[in-house]
């Protein structure tokens, strides 16, 4: 069985295999997970939003991030290496926040091998340290090495999508950025377009009109998205009563919580954490 939460007294986990428990069913990560696929290929839903990861693609996975598997070949493998928030937070405090925005918006990349090197070199590095339980300096090395790591994947990466859209996105697409960053956010909460567009200090009628024309659907279905996102990594992953997930999320009672969840899965709560 894979353990996918550092324990107490354990700053990281390196791990190579099918990450099994990490991509059966969906679950919030507790901690950051940078992730490289090794063989195989996969389909996997981050945010509610589909990836396909193939040999060679790698993640960055924020603590928060809603993962679950939607396809996965018989021979994927893939390596991964889990750190707390604690430690994430530590080695990025001197970056813009515009570095966290673009992980959150660009979570998958698949690079060329000219510019794959260098990261599947700093891999092994942590996977080394990692097996090197006695060495004196393990906290301080792990410090150095997850920093450079993350520096060299935004450079790499942010370039890479600099090559693809050097004429940058419209206003359009920066609101829809924007907008998704409030869901990710606020949507345990807030379950209405007008807070969205508050927030944004547009009207909801422009807001939607924004959505739909950037992603194909409504506003209000990408809010229920995240919500049943929510909703199923709490059933899956914690202990929690069903009623006890309804107050966290603010419904006004477990009958409409149910509804909710039904009217847009097909099963009841119950059913859902059961036999899915």
């Amino acid at each position: 069985m894979e353990t996918l939460d550092t324990q107490e007294g354990q700053e990281f986990i390196v791990e190579t295999n099918r990450c099994e428990s990490l991509l059966q069913s969906f679950s919030k990560l507790k901690n950051a997970c940078i992730f490289l696929c090794r063989q195989g290929e996969a389909t996997i839903e981050i945010d509610s939003e589909e990836y396909h990861v193939e040999t060679d693609t790698h993640a960055v996975l924020l603590p928060g991030t809603i993962i679950g598997q939607v396809w996965r070949s018989n021979d994927f493998q893939a390596t991964y290496i889990l750190f707390p928030d604690s430690i994430l937070r530590e080695v990025t405090n001197r970056l813009d926040p515009s570095f966290f925005r673009f992980l959150n918006e660009n979570p998958t990349v698949t690079l060329p091998e000219e510019r794959l090197r260098s990261i599947k070199g700093m891999m092994a590095l942590i996977k080394e340290l990692y097996e090197d339980r006695h060495n004196c300096f393990r906290p301080q090395i792990l410090r150095n090495n997850l920093q450079s790591f993350l520096f060299h994947i935004y450079d790499k990466t942010h370039r890479l999508f600099e090559d693809r859209h050097p004429e940058g996105i419209s206003r359009q697409e920066e609101l829809f950025k924007m907008f998704m960053r409030l869901v990710h956010e606020h949507c345990t909460h807030h379950r209405e377009v007008s807070f969205y567009a508050d927030r944004l200090c547009i009207s909801s009628r422009y807001l939607s009109n924004v959505v739909q024309s950037v992603s194909g659907t409504t506003a209000k279905n990408i809010i229920s998205r995240h919500v049943i996102l929510e909703m199923k990594a709490m059933l899956k992953s914690t202990t929690l009563s069903i009623q006890e997930i309804s107050n966290r999320l603010h419904f006004p009672d477990q009958s409409f919580f149910g509804r909710y969840f039904k009217k847009h899965t097909g099963m009841s709560p119950l059913e859902y954490r059961n036999n899915a």
